[in-house]
């Protein structure tokens, strides 16, 4: 057996203070997990309702109209024109995707598999799970490119809200490119830049207008509340779409009809985006202020759902003094060692939360960072 030992899930260190943030006289204010609490769009609920009969198997390439939404929003969203609906591919939550690529791609012993330095955990698992080597790193065109396969990019960036820049993005492909190296962008939180505009890989001024050795990953879980539906999708390099498309025949990767009927309606729909962006924007606007107040230094944090957020302390002292007074964050060491002066705070909580939050960190910060 190949595949290697996996690391403890990070989230199961956080229960102690859960615990302490859970006794908190005024009750639990939780940032630690990016999971929506607004609801799910209407329209979207409709189409899901509309689409509940469906007593057949679903198709693993996703029908067409939920392919050809995909183009549609692609185009009119992220300036990707021209896009191939073969070239889509419905994944039943991103993370499903990260966690299985190397393993679909057909990676294994001696592979390596490229990942940010400061990283979301599951790019190492899926690395590990297939048989090959995570290689955490800041700048992938550094690296030696013998046994590299895979490369992955994140922007806007879990955790850190960095939105990596264009000229960087066409430095990466180009070198990829010529050395056979394959790249998939984690893109989920495109749709929310804050102080910076994120920009896909596919995008023609990215790479050239040709998605060659390119894969773009893409969810609705934050954009349209949608993370109960686990709907996402991959598009880019059609052969390299057709190969997952025929592994996942093979294992029955299937997302269920009424999911994809759902998701062709949040993708026509730009409406319920715009909304969901000003509740994300007063919501950072409150903690941003309060954070700083504090005395908490905010690195990155140009786009996405969290704060990057330090005061130049080993992360879990961080961690325990703001379950103190109620409030759990995630310790930045969940995301690599370069992480571990950091937390992430995260922006997915109720507006009366999010109040409380800052509330609490105003009058009595002080007492717990001398």
């Amino acid at each position: 057996m190949h595949v290697r030992r996996l690391p403890s899930f990070p989230w199961d260190g956080l229960t102690r203070y859960a615990d302490i943030a859970r006794a908190h006289p005024d009750g639990l204010v939780d940032l630690s997990v990016g999971t929506p609490v607004d609801p799910a769009p209407d329209l979207v609920q409709q189409a899901l309702r509309a689409a509940t009969n469906a007593p057949g198997y679903p198709t693993t390439h996703g029908t067409f109209d939920l392919r050809v939404a995909a183009v549609r929003w692609m185009a009119r969203g992220l300036g990707v024109a021209d896009a191939d609906p073969d070239a889509v591919l419905p994944v039943i939550g991103a993370k499903e995707l990260v966690a299985s690529l190397p393993g679909l791609l057909g990676l294994g012993p001696g592979d390596q598999v490229a990942i940010p330095a400061v990283a979301y955990p599951t790019y190492e698992v899926g690395a590990l799970l297939a048989g090959a080597e995570p290689i955490a790193t800041e700048d992938p065109t550094r690296l030696d490119s013998q046994r590299l396969r895979l490369v992955w990019l994140n922007s806007p960036a879990n955790p850190t809200g960095q939105v990596l820049p264009a000229g960087y993005l066409r430095e990466v492909v180009s070198w990829a490119r010529q050395h056979g190296v394959l790249v998939a962008s984690d893109e989920c939180y495109i749709e929310l830049g804050w102080e910076a505009q994120p920009t896909s890989v596919l995008h023609p001024e990215i790479c050239g207008g040709s998605p060659e050795s390119l894969l773009a990953v893409h969810s609705l879980s934050k954009r349209s509340n949608l993370a109960g539906y686990r709907g996402a999708f991959v598009a880019g390099d059609v052969q390299v779409v057709r190969q997952l498309l025929e592994v996942r025949k093979h294992t029955g990767m299937m997302m269920p009809a009424p999911i994809q009927a759902a998701m062709v309606a949040a993708l026509d729909d730009d409406e319920h985006v715009a909304g969901q962006r000003s509740r994300y924007v007063a919501r950072r606007a409150i903690l941003r202020s309060a954070l700083a107040a504090a005395g908490f230094a905010i690195d990155h944090s140009e786009a996405g759902l969290y704060l990057w957020v330090t005061r130049e302390e080993p992360c879990w002292e961080t961690v325990r003094a703001l379950a103190e007074l109620g409030i759990l964050v995630a310790p930045g060491d969940f995301y690599g060692p370069l992480g571990r002066q950091h937390v992430r705070v995260a922006l997915t909580a109720p507006d009366e939360c999010i109040q409380a939050a800052a509330d609490r960190l105003d009058p009595k910060i002080d007492k717990l960072f001398p």
